[in-house]
């Protein structure tokens, strides 16, 4: 093992590590580009690139054939091997804290679609989507976990890309209106609570009270709620139904949103996406192009059915 650690640490060895990079993003039984093509993106010579090929079969991390005037084509990679090479390390991945087994499910189907793709992958849960925003921005985390809509918004503003739309329902199920047994959702001074931390929450329970000048907000996370409610501290608010579940008690009225919320909003709010900073460029493009998404629902699926124990 120290023979072949040294043997990387050569000059020829580091150009291997870099070739191992630019190999994640082959399938096999495809063409790969020239030597000569290969050695002009990493600024070296042609005989260094053959030198890094060699070591990179040596290490049992491809294997190549020549098909003559066709070119050389890839017919093996061991993708945990090029990454492992690649310097490119373990991806850390901010989620949303594990509450409801959907969140389950998408943990549970994100690692085994990372591991699949060959990429050493951890997950760190964080609450609200700004927390692990935040995160992201200060490279504590490679990849976080948000809804659509977040991730649209943050994209706009920072410099952060989509590695992945896992589709509607992966995020959340649905949201709803909770309100107090008994209220009034017209009388003035209705308590409504909302949570800061999640941009989600804040944006629909703003649009669903908007124009409503006499509302009093109050600050609270959905660990809170069940005791807000039962202490008459709270009137209503909007909230994930994942969340909400079993965590309410029969004072509480769960009623569906209007229409026009639902329309405009649901979708995006109920999609799960994955973004990663845009100057991680070369560890995103490799997990991109070979993360297998329908591996992520459907664990996802089997894990909300309670065919599948969450694995995290």
């Amino acid at each position: 093992m120290n023979d072949f650690d040294d043997r990387f640490l050569t000059r020829n060895g580091l150009a291997a590590r870099q070739l191992a990079v630019l190999l994640l993003h082959h399938e096999p039984d495809t063409r790969l580009p020239r030597v000569r093509d290969f050695a002009e993106k990493l600024g070296c010579g042609n005989g260094t690139v053959q030198a890094a090929l060699h070591l990179l079969e040596d290490a049992g991390a491809i294997s190549t054939t020549a098909r003559g005037h066709l070119g050389t084509f890839l017919v093996h990679s061991d993708r945990t091997v090029l990454w492992r090479l690649s310097g490119l390390g373990t991806l850390l991945a901010a989620m949303p804290l594990p509450y409801s087994r959907r969140y389950e499910g998408l943990a549970t189907g994100l690692r085994s679609a990372f591991e699949e793709a060959g990429a050493p992958f951890a997950i760190t849960f964080m609450r609200g989507a700004g927390a692990r925003t935040a995160a992201l921005l200060e490279g504590k985390v490679d990849l976080v976990v948000l809804s659509r809509f977040a991730a649209d918004q943050l994209i706009a503003q920072h410099p952060v890309e989509l590695v992945a739309d896992l589709g509607p329902a992966t995020y959340v199920g649905a949201h709803g209106m909770l309100v107090r047994r008994g209220v009034d959702l017209d009388a003035p001074g209705l308590r409504v609570a909302v949570d800061h931390a999640s941009e989600d929450l804040r944006m629909l329970v703003e649009r669903v009270f908007a124009g409503r000048e006499d509302v009093e907000w109050r600050e609270a996370s959905y660990m809170q709620l069940s005791d807000l409610f039962a202490r008459n501290e709270v009137d209503a608010t909007v909230w994930n139904l994942d969340e909400a579940q079993d965590r309410l008690g029969i004072s509480v009225d769960v009623l569906p949103l209007g229409d026009e919320v639902n329309r405009e909003l649901a979708l995006r709010n109920s999609t799960a996406a994955v973004i990663g900073r845009s100057d991680g460029a070369g560890a995103l493009a490799a997990v991109r192009d070979s993360l297998d998404l329908s591996l992520v629902t459907r664990l996802q699926n089997e894990v909300l059915r309670g065919e599948r124990v969450p694995s995290y």
